[in-house]
């Protein structure tokens, strides 16, 4: 019952034409959305017009949420579930975006609480995704790295990345997978190459990767997601076990789609 009614109230959202000033934006400001074929720009487009309207957008400090703000966020993050079943982001209701950097105020304990692991400090962030709560996003960060994927950095990608991850409850750096095999496989390859980024990251080596994956297994899969979409011919020179599990998993081969163009 309750599918028939997202079902009805998704294709009602689809009788309206995808507008013509949001193509605009996709062109200006993702620069993904130029390399995809006509196809999948359809499905993107549709993508985008349930996404902006099935979610909770908010403007914090003082940022006028515009369309601009939305389109951009919403193609970036419908792009990496492209291929993928469409209720992925189920567990995303709501997105607040902020105009520039963020400072988290300081975690402290409460009066009756006994802490089991270390309390947080106030730090600066560009976008942190909660565990059954928001995705919470930094404006002029999004922007800068939606138009210029060449940066291998990218906070859209990141934030959902690990709200796939999240799916099952737990951050793991495992996003849901199709079977026993691909899990094997996924463990496997994401294992060693944690280790060894790891390793590297210890001894002040760069690599690939940022080294700021290989703070957990969940922020490792966060920053591979990242390089997957934004740098996926690098990924593939160096790390080619690395992409092969990202583009089965996201079913999209972004190497092949530089080099041969829409």
């Amino acid at each position: 019952m309750w599918h028939w009614i997202r079902d009805h109230r998704r294709q009602k959202i689809l009788q309206t034409p995808f507008p013509p000033e949001w193509e605009t934006i996709l062109n200006e400001n993702v620069a993904h959305y130029r390399r995809l074929d006509q196809e999948e720009r359809r499905v993107l487009h549709d993508m985008i017009q349930v996404f902006i309207a099935e979610k909770h957008w908010e403007g914090c400090g003082g940022l006028a949420l515009t369309d601009e703000i939305r389109v951009t966020i919403a193609a970036e993050a419908c792009l990496m579930i492209l291929h993928l079943p469409h209720d992925l982001y189920r567990e995303v209701e709501s997105i607040f975006i902020y105009p520039s950097t963020v400072i988290t105020p300081e975690r402290k304990a409460g009066i009756f609480e006994v802490p089991m692991e270390p309390l947080r400090a106030s730090m600066p962030i560009l976008g942190q995704a909660q565990r059954k709560g928001p995705v919470i996003l930094v404006w002029d960060s999004v922007k800068r790295t939606a138009r210029h994927p060449e940066s291998g950095h990218n906070v859209v990608y990141h934030e959902f990345a690990h709200k796939l991850d999240l799916l099952d409850g737990t951050a793991n750096g495992t996003p849901p997978l199709s079977g026993p095999e691909e899990i094997r496989r996924w463990a496997n390859v994401c294992a060693k190459e944690f280790l060894q980024l790891r390793a590297e990251a210890q001894k002040g080596r760069r690599t690939c990767l940022d080294p700021y994956g290989a703070t957990n297994e969940a922020e490792f899969f966060a920053v591979a997601t990242e390089k997957f979409f934004d740098q996926p011919l690098e990924l593939l020179k160096h790390s080619p076990e690395l992409y092969s599990v990202l583009r089965d998993f996201y079913r999209q081969d972004l190497a092949r789609r530089i080099e041969v163009g829409p």
